[in-house]
C-alpha cells in the first residue's frame, strides 16, 4: 500500500508547484531588475540633460519641419490639389 504523500500525483502536482514557484519569483526579480533599470535612467536624463550643444534643439526643429510638410501634404490632399 502506497502512502498518501509517495502517491505519484501528489508528487507531480507538488513538483509542479514548486516549479511555478520558483519561475514566478524569477521573473518577478527580473521584472524588478528592469524597472531599476528605467528609475536610473530617468533619473540621469533628468539630472543630467544633453551637454547643451544644441542637438537636442536641432533635432526638435527637424521633428517640427517634418511635420509641417506632412500637415502641408495633408492639406494638399484634402483640397484636392496634386503635389
Amino acid at each position: 500500500m502506497i502512502t498518501p504523500l509517495l502517491d505519484p500525483t501528489v508528487i507531480t502536482a507538488t513538483s509542479g508547484l514548486v516549479a511555478i514557484i520558483v519561475i514566478a519569483a524569477a521573473l518577478l526579480r527580473g521584472w524588478q531588475g528592469w524597472l531599476d533599470l528605467k528609475r536610473q535612467e530617468l533619473d540621469r536624463s533628468v539630472h543630467h540633460p544633453s551637454a547643451g550643444d544644441g542637438s537636442s534643439f536641432g533635432t526638435a526643429r527637424i521633428e517640427l519641419a517634418d511635420l509641417k510638410e506632412r500637415i502641408r501634404k495633408l492639406e494638399a490632399i484634402a483640397s484636392g490639389v496634386e503635389l
